[in-house]
């Protein structure tokens, strides 16, 4: 049987969304390149891109239901099934794999009980693999709702999946403090969050990210002193060297300058390679 037409939005919901999607496609002056912002849009209405907001699109651009279904197919961040509040995206690719990627997935799906890209019972997290967060300065990463959590191990991710569906506090380890996938969703479609401090808390890169930078602009930087692991300094904890061996007024170290219980440093977690450096 052909697929019937998608309904459309009750008409309080269509004009409210009518409001927001011309202010963001006056931003442009080719019309159809406001279909991107408009996808999150409509996302932030249901929480997924639905046939009905793919048809609201194609009505607001003078776009075909193909067109706007190609694009919207197109792009992993636009789900095509309802999620979760909070979008959980553990990075599998080749570095945070070997840091632990792959085991902080695989026990996250086992204790949520949910495979890729599915949901849990109670609505609150959707769970994924990604190809890279970019932040492998801080390996293995997850995020939730494309905020950063940085070092991670299984243990720790399954308290922050378990902190996420109790509705207890969380905090990313940069920038704002998290809100619900649905509100993530509005403010990529270039509405400005409202939430008091948010703004002030951004913030991308973290330290060791910056590094390159630093040296790019002529500064100077200390003598860097990187121990083997293992290898007792008497620097500080577990034998790794202090903050002013790696990386000047920092606290939030990368897993490479001062390595985090992760798989190539906790024998409880062996993914990835299992002989030292050089074996």
């Amino acid at each position: 049987m052909p697929e019937l037409p998608a309904p459309d939005y009750p008409a309080d919901v269509r004009a409210r969304l009518e409001a927001d999607a011309e202010e963001v496609i006056a931003r442009y002056p080719d019309s159809r390149s406001a279909l991107l912002p408009l996808l999150h849009l409509v996302q932030s209405e249901e929480g997924h891109v639905t046939r009905t907001g793919m048809r609201f699109c194609a009505e607001m651009l003078g776009l075909t239901s193909a067109e706007v279904t190609a694009v919207a197919t197109f792009y992993s961040m636009y789900r095509r099934k309802p999620s979760g509040d909070y979008q959980v995206g553990v990075c599998t690719n080749t570095l945070c794999a070997v840091m632990g990627g792959d085991a902080i997935f695989e026990e996250l799906k086992e204790h949520l009980g949910v495979g890729n890209q599915e949901t849990t019972e109670d609505g609150k997290v959707t769970l994924e693999h990604i190809e890279c967060n970019a932040a492998c300065d801080f390996a293995p990463v997850v995020m939730v709702n494309w905020e950063f959590f940085d070092n991670q191990t299984p243990d720790s991710a399954r308290r922050l999946v378990d902190d996420l569906r109790a509705g207890r506090p969380v905090e990313p380890t940069r920038g704002a403090r998290l809100c619900t996938f649905k509100e993530t969703a509005r403010i990529l479609a270039g509405f400005p969050d409202t939430r008091p401090g948010v703004v002030e808390a951004t913030g991308g890169a973290g330290p060791a990210s910056l590094i390159g930078l630093k040296l790019a602009k002529g500064e100077a930087l200390p003598p860097r002193v990187v121990h083997p692991r293992g290898e007792t300094t008497g620097a500080g904890p577990r034998g790794k060297a202090s903050h002013d061996e790696t990386m000047p007024g920092s606290d939030h170290l990368s897993s490479h300058d001062a390595p985090q219980q992760t798989s190539a440093s906790d024998p409880e977690h062996p993914a990835g390679p299992v002989s030292e450096e050089g074996e």
